[in-house]
């Protein structure tokens, strides 16, 4: 089952369940591979040998997972002299845990990537672009009424959620605005029940695999889905900037741990079935409504894929929307007056937003190093 909230709060002070990754680093990424294990060894003060990953199940995460039960994670860890440890944690939370830096490294979109860690002031790099929501997150109405036909409706979703981004994307798309429909906030727990119940409700914005519970209900049917706006909905890795500076043994693990699960998934025979079956218990469903969610996310199974897409002007078109809603909405921040408040940079060297403010960056040079067999 998807606990994947995506929803937006004011982080609040956690307990101190993991211990905190604190310091300061040197911006250059990488370019050669050194001894296995001698990163570890760094002279720079805020190197060390142990390091905590935050993941919350969903589709495009399970993979994590399955590099942690299998022993791939372990291998790669080996490789390079380190310690891996894998915390299995809800969405907000483990965001939330990120931004207050319990955790060395957490799965999140793009959206929280920027108004949570990046707009808190938490300078956080973009490690490895896994997927994007290609269908996952959907409208769906009654009565066949489509997208220009909810104008005067209100609209039940999580609210400041990326339910709530494909809302405003496509009202957009259709020469409708917010203001021109009536948003409800509602619980990710039960948003799908009380539509499904109340047969007076037109319309609600939500993911999988509630999306594909309501729409086998009669009369029900999805009329706009992220598949209308592929690559703006990412599913990244992010690393805390200063710990993956100092410990550039972190980020070979993880992104080389990722491409080998990545290859088991996207190839076929036993090994194949394997690690898809234990993904799709893990996650709580069985391995015909796991390879479901997997056709309505679009997975970069080979490094290229995401090393293109990362370096393309696409990303920054989409990244651009991204932030523009998450200013119209004040979340990046109480007070702030401009869009550019936060500076997000690009692996070509340009900068969205403020070039002094850099807080969200896109690196594709470890991923790039696993499409060169590099690791």
């Amino acid at each position: 089952m998807r606990s994947k909230s995506r929803f937006c709060v004011a982080v609040v002070c956690l307990a101190a369940l993991l211990m905190m990754s604190c310091g300061g680093g040197s911006e250059p990424a990488p370019t050669s591979d050194p001894a296995p294990g001698s990163e570890a060894r760094s002279a720079d003060p805020d190197a060390k040998t142990k390091f905590t990953v935050a993941w919350s199940i969903y589709v495009g995460w399970m993979p994590w997972d399955y590099a942690g039960s299998s022993g791939i994670l372990k291998k790669w860890a080996d490789k390079y002299g380190i310690e891996i440890e894998l915390v299995r944690m809800d969405y907000i939370a483990s965001v939330e845990a990120f931004v207050a830096k319990q955790v060395d490294a957490c799965v999140m979109t793009n959206m929280e990537g920027l108004n949570m860690p990046a707009a808190s002031g938490v300078d956080s790099t973009a490690l490895i672009l896994g997927d994007y929501s290609n269908g996952n997150d959907a409208i769906l109405t009654r009565g066949g009424a489509g997208v220009k036909d909810l104008a005067g409706s209100t609209i039940n979703l999580v609210e400041f959620s990326v339910s709530h981004y494909l809302l405003a994307r496509a009202l957009e798309t259709n020469g409708l605005s917010e203001s021109d429909v009536t948003v409800q906030n509602a619980s990710d727990a039960d948003i799908g029940p009380v539509f499904l119940a109340d047969e007076n409700q037109k319309a609600v914005v939500t993911w999988n695999p509630i999306v594909m519970e309501i729409e086998g209900a009669p009369g029900v049917g999805k009329v706009f889905t992220s598949a209308d706006i592929p690559g703006e909905v990412i599913d990244l890795m992010m690393v805390q900037t200063d710990v993956l500076n100092a410990n550039p043994a972190l980020g070979k693990a993880l992104v080389g741990a990722w491409y080998e699960v990545m290859a088991l998934m996207s190839g076929d025979g036993p090994e194949t079935e394997t690690a898809i079956a234990a993904m799709a218990d893990a996650s709580g469903t069985d391995v015909e409504g796991y390879n479901s969610q997997l056709k309505t996310t679009a997975m970069y199974y080979q490094p290229t894929a995401a090393v293109d897409y990362a370096t393309s002007e696409d990303i920054k078109e989409k990244m651009d929307y991204v932030r523009n809603f998450c200013f119209e909405h004040g979340l990046l921040g109480e007070g702030v007056e401009s869009v550019d408040v936060v500076g997000i940079s690009y692996p070509d060297g340009s900068i969205q937003g403020d070039e002094g403010n850099v807080k969200l960056r896109f690196d594709s040079s470890y991923m790039k190093m696993a499409a060169d067999g590099a690791l």
